[in-house]
């Protein structure tokens, strides 16, 4: 049976899924005066498994233009991305803030 055609109940007779599709949402990196832009390069390479280029230009463009998206993710996973550079910027001492808006 095919997902298109439903599911067949235990009494036989044909119904269909619902399927559930996750909110997804952006993560959102914001410049400031003190976080260095080192920093901002390693977060998006650790947390977010950027490859340097890309890391690179999201930086960049986090630097320029006041803020840079890091990703899209279902909300749960984005939401422990956030945090992770939340903590990753306290131990270092930065002020760097991380957001999450609707994709």
């Amino acid at each position: 049976m095919t997902p298109e055609s439903g599911i067949l109940s235990e009494t036989g007779t044909k119904t269909d899924q619902e399927i559930w599709e996750p909110k997804m949402v952006r993560v959102i990196l914001h410049n400031d005066d003190y976080t260095t832009m080192d920093f901002v390069i390693d977060v998006l390479i650790s947390v977010f498994h950027k490859p340097a280029a890309e890391a690179m230009q999201i930086m960049l463009d986090i630097h320029k233009k006041g803020k840079g998206i890091c990703g899209v993710y279902t909300y749960d996973i984005a939401a422990t991305k956030v945090a992770q550079v939340h903590e990753l910027a306290m131990r270092r001492e930065f002020p760097l803030k991380c957001s999450l808006e609707e994709a």
